[in-house]
């Protein structure tokens, strides 16, 4: 198993995989798979396959991760196309930790626990478009499949079960105040009038913190305003980067923040929530039992596309994602698909 997927990476990293770009690697993925005699369903350039002995009176678990990736960072002194082991057993190359490694450790453990009689049913879904959140990833392939009970995505979490994670909601805000000399006591200054709102967005704390992700953060990241120094803006547009808790749904936020602020705000979109399982679940059970540590995530994948409870676990670790020289350890893939079996052969989903 751990050389096949071994195998199976080094393809992947081989083909550029960007978001929006990842029929090559599909391709692959897809040739290599049903070389198995695995039976491989495709829709764009997602793949998935479902345990031969489906039972639709059987709850029905998704393992998934995500064969996308991000644009190589600057400062790689490797080809980042090139998959290189070093001598101390690293495996260099970009999408090798986020998430490639994922993705074939789950396959292999999908194989396993296919050939062993579960009381659930499984579905291995390699899914695209994670990085950019796109709507022709994962969000277009949930509808096609059996109702799901439970899922594991994966991402590095170094093999800890992230049992929350941050959602997100941008904003696009427009102050608007009116146009004048400087020079005068004319015109209402768009800036100043940004700047009070600006003022409650970094400072404002909304009531309800979660035990594992915190607060609600509202970080101002752009602000833009003025066409010259002697004119008085009559106009200052800024955006706000919020990461919410599972308290508080997108809409039902924005809903909050438009009574609090006089500026115009528009979402660029409601649908990356906040996600949150709770800890009696079975499964997270079963990690403590292994001495796996649940913890919330800041950062978003497509666990917030997924309205059902599920996991985010898988080998590697967040800090080397999107980084030049980015590397997974050798150990790392082959203790995945060991303890993706362990955590999962006869484990109760319900």
């Amino acid at each position: 198993m751990y050389y096949e997927a071994l195998d199976i990476l080094k393809g992947m990293i081989s083909r550029p995989s960007f978001s929006r770009e990842e029929t090559a690697v599909a391709d692959f993925l897809q040739e290599t798979w049903q070389q198995t005699g695995a039976k491989v369903r495709r829709k764009g350039n997602n793949l998935w396959m479902i345990s031969p002995a489906f039972d639709i009176d059987k709850p029905t678990l998704l393992l998934n991760s995500h064969i996308d990736t991000v644009k190589p960072a600057s400062g790689w002194s490797k080809d980042p196309f090139t998959p290189e082991e070093s001598e101390d057993d690293k495996l260099y190359g970009l999408g090798s930790n986020d998430a490639g490694a994922s993705v074939v450790s789950l396959y292999e453990a999908f194989n396993v626990l296919c050939h062993k009689k579960q009381s659930y049913n499984l579905i291995f879904l390699a899914s695209c478009e994670e990085e950019v959140s796109g709507k022709n990833g994962i969000e277009s392939i949930l509808p096609e499949l059996p109702p799901i009970k439970f899922a594991i995505v994966g991402e590095p979490t170094n093999m800890q079960p992230a049992v929350a994670e941050k959602g997100l909601m941008v904003l696009d805000c427009v102050s608007h105040g009116k146009s004048g000399h400087a020079a005068r006591e004319e015109g209402i200054n768009a800036i100043t009038l940004a700047i009070k709102d600006i003022e409650w967005f970094n400072n404002y704390q909304f009531p309800l913190k979660s035990d594992f992700l915190g607060p609600v953060k509202m970080s101002v990241t752009m602000i833009q305003a003025g066409i010259q120094h002697n004119v008085i803006p009559e106009r200052c547009e800024f955006t706000v980067d919020i990461r919410t808790n599972e308290f508080y749904q997108n809409k039902q936020l924005f809903e909050l923040i438009k009574e609090q602020v006089g500026c115009e705000i528009k979402a660029r979109s409601f649908r990356l929530n906040s996600t949150h399982t709770d800890i009696n679940h079975p499964f997270i059970q079963r990690c403590l039992i292994l001495g796996k540590e649940p913890f919330g995530s800041p950062t978003l994948s497509d666990q917030a596309l997924i309205h059902f409870p599920s996991v985010k676990m898988g080998p590697g670790e967040s800090s080397r994602s999107h980084t030049a020289d980015e590397y997974v350890g050798l150990i790392e893939i082959r203790e995945a698909i060991d303890t993706y079996i362990q955590l999962l052969d006869g484990c109760s989903i319900c």
